[in-house]
């Protein structure tokens, strides 16, 4: 009975650890790091500061857009755009919270988007 649980926690932790690796491969873009800089943009206050990057995924792909945002206070950056089929990214803020990029508005302090979850 003790081999049996010990057996059971191992492959209980091997798939745990699987699914983790999958979810951080494929679906969580604050790991994907912007390749060339293509543009940037202050929020009105100067707090926020969105930089825009082109990816390229290679000749049998389409360019991407990765937009970061970071907060001028804290030096915090996280990734809140990710779309697949640009090569521009138009970024106009609406107010010091609320960006619009490529027609998609987000508010840099909480939201994000992802063109695999639409």
């Amino acid at each position: 009975m003790k081999k049996l649980t010990k057996v059971f926690i191992f492959v209980f932790l091997i798939i745990t650890f699987l699914c983790y690796t999958i979810y951080l491969t494929f679906f969580d873009i604050q790991h994907i790091k912007g390749q060339e800089y293509l543009k940037e943009s202050s929020s009105p206050d100067g707090r926020y500061t969105v930089t825009a990057y082109l990816n390229n995924g290679g000749a049998t792909t389409a360019y991407a857009v990765l937009c970061s945002v970071t907060d001028n206070e804290t030096g915090k950056e996280r990734n809140i755009y990710w779309d697949y089929r640009r090569d521009d990214a138009i970024i106009i803020w609406k107010n010091e919270n609320t960006v619009i990029i490529n027609n998609i508005e987000l508010n840099v302090t909480k939201d994000t988007y992802d063109f695999r979850n639409k």
